[in-house]
């Protein structure tokens, strides 16, 4: 009713004879009634938010809580069959532990660092970790005599270390993780490091699986058989493979060779397995803190979108009150 009175008011004014020779005054008055109507009010504070932008910003946070969920529903579904392959594979190196031992702190000329990373992101610190521990690992076995180089698995950590150690990069494997990981792989990329890489020590840098929300940085050593003759004949934890009973006529020296490439394959396979099985606990960790973000997030923009509504109903029923009240004074 109100707004139709205002209607037929301002049909009725529009009808009106115009005064013919209006005072000076009269028309200052109009022109400043004219102004002051033909200014738009500017809302202040919330009124000022549009609510089609609220509802779009919530749209587009319900999408990436419904893609963060996904990827989490996807993550827990391998991680599964991979911490099972995981927990079978480090029977395989541990033997060569026990009978090679592992010396991290031998000291040769060239080290071979061999680090391996994902390739996917979105899983938290896992490829930061392991490369602020090769960094670290380079500047301690780098010198004026001594030579340290990089073979690197997985395309974040290559992404991170060519800014800064370029010219250190010896080799880089990708799309390791492209389809699962099996041992003829590993065995095969294996070869083909030693092949093309010189080394006195290896040194595997990769994180452990613990649980969803644990993984630790670990360093498995695997020296040439040079090396390991070195210190077998040193009386080290190399000096318990003399007494073994050697069969077959083969000297130790082919011996050391053969269980140096077994062992680097053996390290490497289930440091692959530990990674991949890490990576993917650490998306689940990592997804579920996103989904709570964005629901929390959600919840936020709800609330602003109320109150930007219900500013605006308020700031229209104001209105066609204080209309009709002039109406009617």
């Amino acid at each position: 009713m109100a707004m139709a009175a205002l209607r037929r008011e301002g049909r009725r004014i529009l009808l009106s004879p115009t005064v013919p020779n209006p005072s000076p005054a009269a028309a200052s008055a109009a022109v400043t009634r004219s102004s002051a109507i033909s200014q738009p009010c500017t809302p202040l504070g919330a009124r000022s938010i549009s609510t089609q932008v609220v509802r779009n910003r919530m749209k587009s946070v319900k999408n990436i809580q419904k893609i963060t969920k996904a990827m989490k529903m996807v993550a827990a579904s391998k991680l599964r069959a991979v911490q099972t392959r995981t927990e079978n594979s480090r029977g395989l190196w541990q033997p060569f532990t026990a009978l090679l031992g592992d010396t991290p702190s031998v000291d040769v000329k060239k080290n071979v660092i061999v680090a391996i990373t994902s390739d996917k992101g979105l899983c938290g610190g896992i490829n930061s970790t392991s490369v602020k521990v090769s960094r670290a690992l380079h500047k301690l076995t780098s010198g004026p005599e001594k030579e340290s180089k990089y073979v690197i698995l997985g395309e974040k950590g290559k992404v991170q270390l060519v800014r800064d150690s370029r010219n250190s990069i010896e080799m880089t494997v990708t799309e390791l993780q492209k389809n699962p990981i099996n041992y003829t792989q590993i065995a095969v990329l294996a070869d083909d490091i030693l092949k093309n890489v010189e080394y006195d020590a290896l040194r595997v840098i990769f994180n452990k699986f613990h649980s969803v929300i644990l993984f630790k940085p670990t360093m498995v050593t695997i020296l040439s058989p040079e090396v390991a003759e070195k210190e077998s004949e040193a009386g080290g934890k190399m000096g318990d493979l003399d007494s073994y009973e050697i069969e077959g006529g083969e000297t130790k020296s082919e011996i050391l060779q053969n269980l140096a490439e077994f062992q680097f394959s053996c390290v490497l396979y289930n440091g692959a397995l530990e990674n991949a099985c890490s990576e993917l606990g650490a998306r689940m960790s990592a997804m579920d803190s996103s989904s709570r973000n964005a629901g929390d997030m959600l919840d936020r923009l709800t609330l602003t979108y109320n109150r930007t509504r219900q500013a605006s109903i308020t700031t229209e029923l104001i209105e066609i009150i204080s209309g009709a009240s002039a109406l009617e004074g």
